[in-house]
């Protein structure tokens, strides 16, 4: 189209692309005018979310001061709700200055642009009507002017409101984004401290913020503020978090780089050469970023006083676990946040010890005693709101633990073949003992347990406790022992143990350890033979009756010995030879 000589078909051609091309730039014009509209409105619909969040807050309040009986035990309590009330108003009055501060701007601007700022009632819905409804100070001083941008014909339009908001300099603003601003940032150290600086009872708290909007990134921000906060005067351990939070959600970086630009103002790159709907899109946030502040603001208050059924204001941890553990014992903590009223404390009944109540819980002191378990009821209750009483029974269960100690000869771990060898065990920290044998078998008797060693030269037995509340075990050691056949008794003719003197008319013949032996093993004597020196011929008998010997001692001197052989039967049945000389006397 640029050179050469053309045909008329062909101009018409070029002339058509012209007019083309031409519409479809002013519909991508269109399309992100119409889309800045549908952010506004969207904003708009967010803007009255968070309005309608906030008054519930303050409705939960003023509900909850209704509800609460106005009398001397109540008196507290309603003075409480009465303060935090007066601190919410206090939001709202500075809440809705910003938001009317705003709002005139955005009706300046579309006036100043030649649209129609006028309302009437029959302008609400009215898709050819701007302004759907007016501020209203009396009934809803936070809410923004509902406004339909499709409706406004100058959209592209942006000379007015980088006039009338900058002014001529994207470095220092001073059109009215000049008090925007500061008003702006007034505002949030305003809401700061209105929840920062209160006096409850006899405590005062404050805080004085410092204009803080320069900072590199959102880490840098976060110190700046959290350091500014811990700071300061105020309630640290309930309301850091929510100044520190309320203060950056209302940050912005002043001044940064623009195009190349050093030093822009955060109003200058905000409403430079922009259209006049994104410039009211851009306003309308800025009331979205106050209205939420100001809705965290007063779910911060309305959490100081409880409502609802039961009234809680304050929460704490608690930690519940074994009062006692063993080394490399698995234990079990259970971690939980309860919640309880200061002004309301529970009644507490215990079947036992002395009772205590603060911090919302009753603290039951006993002494422990008894073995086995021991049983501790009683009861809790907590008045409601409605001055109702719940009462709920409690109860708890604790093992009793016996005191122990051993001491141990470890040169003796002998286990005898043959014999009911008797152990104990003791598993300290544990209500049960259990006891496992390698190479000998063990059975439970009453408390102790009865050892029957197999063969080889050794074994070994462990000593685990078990908690029977939580049904764990844990294994204490081990110890080793040595196996030992069952030594052999000695044969006592009455009580004269082998190389003492007898009479001619002796007792019964019995088998057993003397004295330094202590264990308790029953033999039994099976049968006898019994010799005496000089004399020919020999006795014999079964069991332990020695009748039969008289024959050969009545033929015996003084001094002649007496030799007896007899067969004994062991505890584990087994039948041995065991000798024994006596003297006659």
């Amino acid at each position: 189209m640029a050179g050469g000589k053309e045909t008329p078909r062909q101009k018409m051609i070029g002339m058509m692309y012209l007019v083309l091309t031409a519409l479809l730039a002013l519909n991508v014009s269109k399309s992100i005018l119409d889309a800045f509209v549908a952010i506004e409105d969207n904003t708009q619909k967010s803007n009255i979310m968070n309005h309608d969040r906030g008054q519930g807050f303050i409705m939960d309040l003023r509900s909850e001061l209704a509800s609460t009986k106005d009398d001397a035990e109540n008196a507290a309590k309603r003075e409480k709700i009465k303060f935090y009330l007066k601190q919410m108003t206090e939001v709202d009055v500075e809440t809705a200055k910003m938001i009317k501060h705003i709002d005139d701007i955005k009706l300046d601007i579309l006036k100043k642009s030649g649209e129609e700022t006028d309302f009437t009632p029959a302008n609400k819905n009215n898709n050819e009507k701007i302004i759907w409804s007016k501020y209203d100070a009396k009934n809803y001083p936070v809410l923004p002017i509902r406004m339909n941008l499709m409706a406004v014909q100058a959209k592209d339009q942006y000379d007015v409101p980088m006039h009338e908001i900058i002014g001529e300099d994207l470095k220092n603003p001073t059109g009215s984004g000049k008090k925007l601003w500061a008003d702006f940032n007034g505002y949030r150290s305003k809401l700061v401290e209105i929840l920062g600086t209160y006096k409850l009872g006899d405590k005062s708290f404050s805080i004085k913020p410092i204009k803080i909007n320069d900072f590199k990134d959102n880490k840098d921000l976060t110190d700046k503020v959290t350091k500014m906060v811990k700071s300061s005067k105020a309630n640290l351990q309930e309301d850091e978090n929510a100044l520190i939070q309320i203060y950056m959600s209302l940050t912005k970086l002043e001044k940064e780089e623009v195009n190349q630009i050093k030093g822009v103002h955060w109003i200058g790159k905000t409403f430079d050469h922009s259209p006049l709907v994104a410039a009211i899109a851009s306003l309308s946030s800025m009331q979205q970023d106050i209205l939420s502040a100001r809705a965290s603001a007063l779910a911060h208050l309305k959490g100081k006083i409880s409502t609802g059924e039961y009234s809680f204001n304050k929460v704490m941890a608690l930690a519940y676990g074994p009062a006692i553990a063993n080394g490399g014992e698995d234990v079990e903590l259970k971690v939980m946040m309860a919640a309880f009223d200061s002004d309301n404390q529970p009644k507490v009944t215990s079947s036992s010890g002395e009772i205590t109540v603060d911090g919302g819980q009753g603290i039951v002191k006993i002494k422990t005693s008894g073995s086995g378990e021991m049983k501790i009821s009683g009861t809790v209750a907590i008045k409601k709101k409605s001055g109702d009483t719940k009462t709920e029974d409690w109860s708890h269960t604790i093992k009793i633990m016996k005191p122990e100690g051993t001491v141990t000869l470890p040169e003796m771990n002998v286990l005898y073949r043959g014999y009911s060898n008797i152990v104990t065990g003791v598993a300290s920290g544990y209500d049960q003992t259990i006891l496992a044998g390698t190479n000998v078998s063990l059975a439970k008797s009453g408390n102790q347990w009865i050892a029957s060693p197999g063969a080889g030269n050794s074994a070994k037995i462990s000593v685990s406790g078990k908690n029977s509340v939580t049904g764990k075990t844990a294994n204490l050691g081990s110890f080793d022992f040595r196996i030992k056949n069952l030594p052999k008794p000695s044969i006592f003719v009455g009580t004269t143990g082998d190389g003492g003197k007898i009479s001619s008319n002796p007792g019964g013949l019995n088998a057993g350890y003397p004295e330094e032996i202590t264990l308790n093993a029953k033999f039994s004597v099976m049968s006898w033979e019994a010799t005496v020196s000089g004399i020919m011929g020999k006795a014999t008998g079964n069991g332990s009756s020695l009748a039969g010997v008289n024959k050969i001692l009545g033929q015996a001197k003084s001094g002649s010995t007496v030799a007896i052989e007899a067969q004994v039967r062991f505890p584990n049945g087994k039948v041995t030879t065991v000798f024994g000389n006596y003297k006659l006397n």
